[in-house]
């Protein structure tokens, strides 16, 4: 069997955004995750969920799919992961805002569930107030 080649940015795939003139939400779950722990050499079972808003991009879920296979075999930590997850993602399709969750099948008794965000340096903070208002529409 070869070797499973290392997951990279360049493997994930990107189509042009149908509406990037509006802020919308995408959620990707991924529930069938697997990598390895570095430390013990056994299988680490979690689901990873992509939450983004696209600029002019959007990720195109089967080459998702297969750089997720990539860490299958691959010793990684859970902070190190989710945090990679999120650099590699970003750098694909450069979202305005995304958030990367890895929440891991309980070992020993404890579960631990990874949260990394990434906001765009120019684009506005969900909480923030709309700097524009419409106006209402008066009932005829």
């Amino acid at each position: 069997m070869e070797p499973t080649p290392t997951p990279s940015a360049e493997q994930l795939e990107t189509f042009p955004n149908p509406r990037p003139g509006r802020d919308y939400t995408i959620e990707i779950v991924c529930p069938e995750f697997t990598s390895v722990c570095p430390k013990t050499g056994q299988p680490d079972f979690g689901t990873i969920i992509f939450t983004y808003v696209p600029d002019q991009w959007c990720v195109e879920l089967k080459s998702l799919k297969l750089y997720l296979q990539r860490y299958r075999n691959m010793g990684i930590f859970y902070e190190q992961l989710t945090n990679r997850l999120l650099d590699d993602f970003v750098r694909a399709c450069q979202p305005r805002r995304c958030t990367v969750v890895s929440k891991w099948t309980p070992r020993g008794g404890i579960t631990t569930t990874v949260t990394c965000h990434y906001q765009r340096d120019d684009t506005p903070s969900a909480s923030a107030e709309p700097t524009t208002a419409i106006p209402p529409q008066s009932a005829k």
